[in-house]
């Protein structure tokens, strides 16, 4: 009876210990996410577009999968990004709205902080939509110099582009594009600025006679980062995602979702 009762009471022990470690390993796991901060410091207070808990909510809840996603309007700073593996910046705002304050553009010290944080392994993305959003690109282009990238004036219209599949991490995705401004590359900027969508003009605009010749979407590697580009805000909201469009448009048949996860994957450096 003894030796029965032993057996017993070790295997309640093994159980226990065994469910213990089951209980810490998926806590581990849970607290080894990498950090997405979706940052609304350069964002005008009163601004209603791609707000957190509206337009942009679908596609924050689809990153808690795989991030641990926070929200905030702090100054990034090397305190604020001391555990973020990635920050996403959406069309920094030019003017105030309303009776608001006026939006923090990018400053020294905050292009001074995004950089170090990029060169150090962060990755980083920048959207806009620079056509009646309210966006300021004069200072943001002053932070996008440092990774060989800027913003021009030239646009082309809501498209559904079918990626090449050379192209990296995201060929042979079809990208649901709701109209931008074209991007300029420094070919020969250290920080080896590349196209991941180029505009093809064989694929017309489901709306609209713009179509331009040009980077829609670009990439670059400084330091041991990566940066992210793009020229529309739109395309990351839960209309875009669901097929039923922005602004009349619907670009059906798009993985924007599948594209953006891929690329947050990337940028965050697994």
């Amino acid at each position: 009876m003894r030796s029965l009762f032993l057996r017993f009471l070790w295997r309640g022990v093994f159980l226990l210990v065994a469910g213990g470690a089951a209980t810490l390993s998926i806590a581990a796991a849970e607290k080894a996410k990498p950090v997405f901060l979706y940052s609304r410091y350069f964002n005008a207070e009163g601004e209603q577009r791609y707000l957190p808990d509206g337009n942009y909510k679908d596609v924050l809840d689809r990153l808690r999968a795989e991030f641990d996603v926070r929200v905030h309007n702090k100054p990034l700073t090397a305190e604020t990004l001391a555990d973020v593996n990635v920050v996403l910046i959406a069309n920094p705002s030019d003017k105030a709205v309303g009776a608001n304050p006026p939006p923090h553009h990018f400053a020294a010290k905050d292009i001074e902080a995004l950089t170090k944080f990029v060169e150090r392994g962060g990755g980083l993305f920048v959207m806009a939509n620079q056509e009646n959003h309210n966006f300021e690109i004069e200072d943001t282009n002053k932070l996008l110099a440092r990774f060989g990238i800027q913003f021009t004036n030239l646009y082309t219209d809501a498209k559904l582009l079918a990626l090449p599949k050379e192209t990296p991490v995201i060929g042979g995705l079809r990208w649901g594009y709701y109209t931008g401004n074209l991007l300029l590359l420094d070919k020969n900027h250290s920080a080896k600025p590349r196209s991941l969508a180029t505009n093809d003009l064989k694929q017309k605009p489901a709306a609209g006679p713009r179509d331009q010749n040009g980077v829609l979407m670009a990439a670059a590697q400084p330091g041991k980062g990566h940066v992210i580009v793009v020229t529309d805000a739109g395309w990351i909201t839960e209309g875009a995602f669901k097929d039923e469009g922005i602004g009349g448009v619907a670009l059906k048949g798009q993985e924007n979702w599948e594209i953006f996860r891929r690329l947050a994957v990337w940028a965050s450096g697994r």
